[in-house]
């Protein structure tokens, strides 16, 4: 039998193609939505997938209206417009909030949800592309603040001149969100893709492993390789993900290092996590492409919680060991094995 392949990070996500009427015992449905700026595709199996479908596509908007940066309305635009005042916020953006200064500390800054006002200056958030002069970075630095974000309950205050965005951490969380709901409803074998951020519940209708598969950062429209996942979320960052070429003939991404302002250029093209929980998933692998090849590959010896798969800039897949039965490599580069203690 042909093996179906859910394709990641893009939109082009096949969730089953072969047979896959045949071998579901039950009931299935599928949904696309489009949400938080990007397409959504879920599928689910189970006598509840219709109403756990309908209930997952109504908390995607309800998260989308309380993250949304952009949104006046949002939580996370009262407390960039509040001045360093407190703000009452839902417990989603309390949560979220809080997992954005605990990564914080977790990854020694590499993942900052305050370092969006450098962001929007080199135009990621408004399409307006360009490479600010060094002046212009060296004052937006001094509001990336993230060791200053401060939640208490469902109160959040961070400073005045600080702007914060969930970016890195929603999609994940939405992704264990829909995954709660699938469960509630009875659902045991579903898989969503919230435009990149792969995610499955359990296995496929007839036992099998899900088959996701990693884009090639160098050739982007070829997979590279194939994890084999059953209950895991599989989140990819790139550098060939919203990107420009300015006129000095470089190409700029839109991960920032907070260290500097400028775009991660610490060796890595490419970081995948896969783990339990979309949430540290997403967290992670803008982090680690942020950290850079070695600083990841010691901050996985103490994570065996989560696997990755690096690309380096010179052409490398490095893999973590706990995949080395669940990885089907498909590219000429080289590979190797981050063994862990």
């Amino acid at each position: 039998m042909k093996h179906s392949i859910i394709i990641a990070p893009l939109l082009a996500v096949l969730i089953c193609t072969t047979s896959c009427r045949s071998l579901q015992p039950t009931q299935s449905a599928e949904r696309d939505v489009f949400a938080m700026d990007t397409f959504m595709t879920m599928k689910a199996y189970g006598d509840g997938a219709a109403k756990a479908l309908d209930s997952a596509e109504e908390r995607i908007h309800e998260l989308e209206a309380e993250l949304s940066v952009t949104s006046q309305n949002s939580d996370i635009a009262r407390i960039n417009r509040a001045n360093g005042a407190e703000v009452e916020v839902s417990h989603d953006t309390a949560l979220l909030v809080g997992a954005g200064a605990s990564y914080w500390r977790d990854t020694d800054g590499a993942l900052d949800i305050s370092v969006y006002p450098v962001l929007t200056e080199w135009g990621f958030t408004t399409g307006e592309y360009h490479v600010p002069d060094a002046a212009a970075i060296a004052r937006l630095l001094e509001r990336v603040s993230g060791e200053d974000i401060s939640v208490d309950g469902s109160t959040v205050q961070i400073p005045a001149d600080s702007k914060i965005d969930l970016g890195a951490l929603a999609k994940g969380y939405t992704g264990d969100e829909i995954m709660a709901i699938f469960r509630d409803n009875g659902v045991k074998s579903a898989m969503i893709s919230l435009g990149g951020n792969v995610q499955a519940l359990g296995s496929k209708p007839d036992g099998s492993d899900w088959r996701v598969g990693i884009k090639d950062p160098f050739t982007t429209d070829e997979n590279m390789c194939v994890v084999s996942i059953s209950d895991k979320a599989v989140v990819t960052s790139g550098n060939y993900e919203r990107c420009f070429t300015a006129d000095d003939g470089r190409n700029y991404w839109h991960i920032i290092d907070p260290s500097d302002g400028y775009p991660a250029d610490n060796g890595l093209v490419s970081v995948t996590i896969i783990g339990g929980e979309g949430l540290r998933c997403d967290a992670l692998s803008t982090a680690l492409f942020v950290m850079g090849t070695e600083k990841a590959q010691t901050y996985l010896n103490g994570h065996t919680e989560v696997d990755a798969v690096l690309v380096t800039d010179d052409a490398r897949i490095l893999y973590t060991d706990g995949l080395a039965d669940k990885l089907e490599i498909m590219s000429d580069m080289p590979s190797e094995v981050i063994a862990r203690d």
